[in-house]
Formats: structure tokens, sequence, C-alpha cells
């Protein structure tokens, strides 16, 4: 029974010491360690972010984003870690080599070695230690190994068009909230240039007062007007504040008080084709719909996989090692109570009743092959869908552009013909109002239609898979 304890001990102390035991738990919150390769070169995203430098136009955005935005950096480990799954994959064909060790209590003593010719001596022990050096290699595996090696590589192909979307997506985000702040600010400005207006207005309605030849409540009806553009410009530079916020976490800096987006707010030309033209390439080139057809070719391959488990398996499988009895009093003459032993040969492995685990297994599989083909088509619904979209969007915001482009032309002329007839008594303090306030509604929808068209131009790009090219 010491004897029994004592081998206990050892063993313990041989896993601690062979890493069987942690010693020290991963830390969830510490920087992973990285090593030559990995992560991959380019994928490097250490605690020193890129700053930005210089005026923060659109180009300057995108790029500290692209190298900051944490979901990114994320997308970026799924492809590194998708990698390594392929190495797994691939690994299972090779031969594995192991060191194997036990302790065995029998209750009646068992002779130490097999006898290899009649009346061999031998060594008899309750208690019979080993150390072996295994190696495996397997021969056949009805296909299993291979589909899973295939289901690897595509899931990892998957993983870099996710990426790559993942990319794209960061890309039209960043140009949308970009585009939004800076017609916001034009916003802004037309309403500090209209109380600006209004305040030179209602000096000239207080001198008409004193002269008694404008009533009372046409100040008033002016001060009011005022405030309220006041609490409208007071919402709208909330507006922008959250604007900012949302730029800061795309581009994964923190806090936005630094942020100051340049660039003018001008309609580009995007090039329009026919919706249903362009849904073909779209299937072609769109990251996230190759990414949908590479997981589903890989469930496809997971089948196969789970098919080839009816099969058996052929392994290929030597040992080479000592044994040792721990008790030798019980020793035949010429009997040595330690020596090496070794074997090779060839191991089948027969399913012959697994309880429906197989099956189960087959039907799971299908199962989510036939999910991941309703997948497939949803989103080819919803290429299409977002083409159309695009394009419906970019021509509405390039209608509504023309239409406010000629709308504050005539605001304006209205707005200096009703400030003339008041300020000579023929007019009404409401209509200098009314003009003045569709004045400020044509200038505000004229930046924001331009801002949605720059935004919808960069929709059809996202839509169509250009900008991920």
């Amino acid at each position: 029974m010491r004897n029994f304890v004592k081998t206990l001990v050892l063993l313990a102390m041989l896993a601690c010491a062979s890493g069987c035991v942690l010693t020290r738990l991963t830390d969830p919150d510490a920087e992973i360690k990285r090593d030559s390769q990995w992560p991959p070169a380019g994928n490097d995203h250490s605690s020193s972010k890129q700053l930005i430098q210089g005026l923060l136009t659109l180009d300057e955005a995108i790029r500290v984003a692209l190298a900051n935005n944490p979901e990114l950096v994320a997308s970026e480990y799924d492809t590194t870690a998708a990698d390594a799954r392929c190495d797994i994959a691939s690994a299972q064909r090779l031969p594995n080599l192991h060191a194997v060790g036990g302790y065995t209590h029998y209750n009646d003593r068992q002779r130490l070695f097999g006898a290899t010719k009649d009346g061999e001596p031998g060594t008899f022990s309750q208690e019979i230690f080993l150390a072996d050096l295994v190696v495996s290699l397997p021969l056949f595996t009805g296909g299993r190994l291979s589909s899973e090696i295939r289901a690897a590589e595509l899931l990892h192909a998957m993983t870099e068009q996710r990426l790559i979307r993942t990319r794209a997506e960061l890309i039209f985000n960043v140009s949308s909230v970009f585009y939004g702040i800076l017609a916001q600010r034009r916003v802004i400005e037309s309403l500090k240039f209209s109380g600006k207006t209004l305040r030179e207005h209602l000096e000239r309605v207080q001198e008409l007062v004193a002269a008694q030849k404008a009533a009372r409540v046409d100040q008033l009806r002016t001060e009011v007007r005022i405030a309220d553009l006041d609490q409208r410009l007071a919402q709208e530079r909330n507006v922008l504040a959250i604007q900012l916020r949302i730029l800061a976490n795309l581009l994964g800096v923190q806090g936005q008080q630094n942020l100051d987006p340049a660039g003018a707010l001008n309609m580009t030309n995007p090039s329009l084709n026919d919706a249903a033209l362009l849904v073909g390439p779209a299937l072609a080139i769109r990251p996230d719909y190759l990414a949908a057809r590479a997981a589903l070719e890989a469930q496809a391959k997971f089948v196969d996989a789970a098919r080839a488990e009816h099969w058996p398996t052929l392994s290929l499988q030597g040992a080479y090692g000592g044994r040792w009895a721990a008790d030798s009093s019980n020793r035949a003459s010429g009997a040595t109570a330690a020596d090496a032993v070794g074997r090779v040969g060839l191991i089948v492995d027969i399913p012959l009743f697994e309880g429906g685990r197989i099956e189960a297994k087959l039907r799971e599989q299908r199962a989510k092959l036939a999910a991941d083909q309703e997948r497939l088509r949803k989103l080819e619904l919803q290429i299409r869908f977002d083409v159309e979209a695009a394009t419906l969007n970019i021509a509405s915001a390039a209608e509504r552009i023309a239409a406010t482009e000629k709308a504050i032309e005539q605001a304006k002329e209205s707005l200096r013909i009703e400030r003339e007839k008041y300020g000579l008594g023929k007019g009404a303090i409401t209509n200098v109002l009314d003009a003045q306030s569709a004045l400020l509604d044509a200038q505000t929808t004229y930046f924001r239609a331009i801002a949605d068209h720059e935004t919808a131009a960069a929709q059809l790009r996202l839509a169509t898979g250009e900008q991920s090219r």
C-alpha cells in the first residue's frame, strides 16, 4: 500500500511537470502574446493605435478606421483562427507520436513479459510500470479526413471573404457618417445665418416700432421666430455631437473632442446602369455572397464526413517501450525485472453499433446543409434588393437636389421682396418670417439631399461589391 501511494504522488508530480495541470490560467483581459507566426503579417494590432494625421478627410478617416476598428480587428483574428483550423485538419493525415506511461495494480500477480518459448522463466508482480513511444498513422478513413480538410479550407475562404465584406461595410459606414457630418455642419451654418439675418431684421422692426410705423406684435413675432431658431440650432448641434461620437466609435478612437472632419460637400455623378444588369456581377464579386457559397460547400463536405463514419477505419500503429515490476521478489532464475518491448501492427475499427449516433449526426449535417441553402437564397434576394434600393436612392436624391436648387433661388428672391415690401410698409411681418423659414428649409433639404446622394452612391458600391475590390 505504501508503494501504491508513492506511485500516485509520483504520477501527480509528472502530470504537473508535463503541463497536464495548468498552473497559470489565461487572463481574458490580458493582451494576447504574439509570436512570429501569429497574427500574420499585416494583422498585428498591438496596443498602439493609429492616430489621425493632419486634417480628418474622408480618406484619412477610412485609413484610421481600417487600422483601429475593433470589429474589423476581430474579423482578422477570425481569419487567423480559421487558418489554424486548416492546419489542425491537415495534421490528422500525418503520423502522430505520443509518449505513454502508466502504472497498473493487479489483484493477482501477472507476468511482466509474455513468454517467447516453452518453459521460459518469467517475472511476476502485482504492480507493473510501463513507458512507451506510440506512433499511429491513419491509412483509410472512408474519406472522412479528406472531407474535413476540404471543409476547413472552405471555411477559411469564408472567413477571408467575410473579412473583406466587413472592411467594405466599415468603409460605407464611415463614409455615410462623414457625409452626414458635413451636411449637418452646413445645416448649422444655415441656421446661424438665418438667426443673424432675423436679428438684423429685428433691429429694423424695432426702429419701425419706435417710429410708430410698425406694430409691437411684429417685434414679438420676430423674437418668437428667433427663439425657435435658437432651440432648433441647439437640437442640430446635439445631432452633430452624436454623429461625431458615432464616427469616433467607427474609427476606434477614444472620445470625439479632437475629431474635425474636413471636406467639401459636393455631388458626384456615379455611373448608373439598369439595376437588373448589376445583380449578376454583384453575385460574382460580393464577398458576403462568396462567403455564403463557401460555407454551403463546406457544409456539404461535413455531410460527406458524417457519412464516412459508417466505414471502417484502418490505422498503422507501432510502439516501443519498457516494462518494470515494482515488486520483483517472485522472479524465476534467469528472468529480468525490466526490459524493452516493441510492436507494430494494423488496427481496424469497424462501427457495428453506435446507438444511432452516426445517423443522428448525418441528419444534423444534412439539416444544416438545407439551412445554408435557404440562407444563400435569401442573400441572393437581399443583393437584388440592395442594388435596386441604391439605384432608386441615387435617382431620388438627384431629383431632390435639382428641385431644391431652384427652390433656394426662389426663396432668396422671395425673402428679398418681402423684406423690401415690409420696409415700405406694404407687407406683413408674417410674410417676411415665412419667406425666411422657406429659405432655411430649402437650404436644409439641399444639404441633406447631397449627403443622401453621396451615401446612396457609396451604398451602390457596397451593394455591387465594387467597394470590396
